[in-house]
């Protein structure tokens, strides 16, 4: 946020204090809140005073970076039925969207009601896997969707995240590629859920659709990750509760003029946030904490260029998630090859640290078990 490196602030009742004298990164900060919290820090002025604006339109301007750093970067796929079957889909046409809207109707049809009723691992989901085994409607896709493990993969490497105002990457031989909108929580390394922000992981559907064995190609590319614009953390007025019940507003502005809105109702998540933090804490290696982007129900459908082609990404898109409470994430699409080169790796951040003598006197993470 500052000319000689990144800076970790905490924004209290509208006012931006610099906290790095208190802990040098996001993840020291989380690690020892709420003690970190009530140490004050430097007042950098009012979060209104400053003059932050998008890299497109940024000269000289105050940067906003993703308010994440050592943290990994973990996702939950298949979370909502409605992706459960787009996945099916992908699967099955195997990254050729003119096959997709046969098949998005006929499983949609034959599945869609039963699969937003059932609880995933129990008995009923059990039930409800063999009679699609028998139908030969099974997929990998399903078995996360309502089997008893989730999926849970590592989105992209530690410091690599973009935040609010940045460009978001596809690969330039992508054919078929979607953002997904999604609240991330913020997590400890003793396990505490702290906090969450708004993420943008942006996916390529055809690569994903002609093997799972691609997820990797698909979904960590350069600038390929989008997250802020904040950490909001968790207090009296702010709970997993609203998590829970938040409804995440969608809006994508084409070059050419195309709109495109959409929504994800945190309400019709199949498994709790906190069980799929559970599942993503598993056995436990993550000294810096980790974040984790819970899935989303939307899955753009509506045409682009070609009817029945469905919808995919351009160059110059501007996409914009909104929700009351964790605020506006917006980012503008370019290939993940014509992106801002990602350079500033763990290396280069203690480095920087240690040049302006944030590495001196700070105070260990907590270890106590959660």
């Amino acid at each position: 946020m500052t000319s000689d490196g990144p800076t970790p602030v905490l924004v209290r009742q509208g006012e931006v204090f610099d906290v790095s004298a208190i802990a040098a990164t996001v993840a020291q900060f989380l690690a020892q809140w709420p003690e970190s919290g009530a140490q004050g820090g430097v007042s950098l002025g009012r979060l209104e005073d400053f003059d932050f604006a998008p890299v497109w339109e940024r000269e000289g301007k105050d940067t906003l970076l993703s308010p994440i750093d050592l943290q990994v970067v973990k996702a939950a796929g298949v979370t909502f039925a409605v992706s459960a079957v787009e996945r099916v889909i992908e699967e099955r046409a195997r990254g050729d969207a003119d096959k997709a809207q046969a098949i998005r109707n006929d499983l949609s049809e034959r599945i869609g009601g039963d699969i937003r009723a059932v609880v995933p691992g129990s008995e009923s989901a059990m039930k409800l896997k063999e009679a699609l085994i028998t139908e030969g409607l099974w997929s990998q896709y399903l078995e996360v969707a309502i089997g008893p493990d989730a999926e849970v993969f590592t989105k992209s490497p530690v410091l690599s995240t973009v935040g609010w105002g940045e460009e978001v990457g596809v690969r330039s031989d992508s054919t078929w590629n979607n953002p997904e909108p999604e609240v991330v929580l913020v997590v400890t390394a003793d396990g505490r859920t702290v906090g969450a922000t708004l993420g943008n992981d942006v996916n390529l559907r055809c690569f994903e659709g002609r093997s799972a064995l691609l997820l990797g190609k698909a979904k960590d590319n350069n600038a390929s990750c989008a997250l802020g614009p904040f950490i909001r953390l968790f207090d009296d007025g702010f709970t997993i509760d609203d998590v829970r019940s938040a409804v995440l507003d969608l809006k994508i502005d084409g070059p050419e003029g195309y709109e495109l809105t959409g929504r994800s109702s945190m309400d019709q998540i199949s498994r709790d946030p906190l069980e799929l933090v559970r599942q993503a804490m598993s056995e436990h290696h993550y000294p810096d904490g980790f974040v984790l982007m819970l899935g989303t129900l939307f899955a753009p459908t509506q045409d682009r260029d070609v009817a029945g082609r469905g919808f995919t990404h351009k160059v110059g898109d501007i996409v914009r998630v909104n929700t009351p409470k964790l605020g506006r994430l917006e980012n503008r699409v370019n290939t993940s090859k014509d992106a801002r080169a990602w350079v500033f790796g763990i290396t280069a951040l203690m480095q920087n640290l240690a040049a302006r003598g944030l590495l001196k006197g700070g105070k260990p993470a907590r270890t106590d078990a959660a």
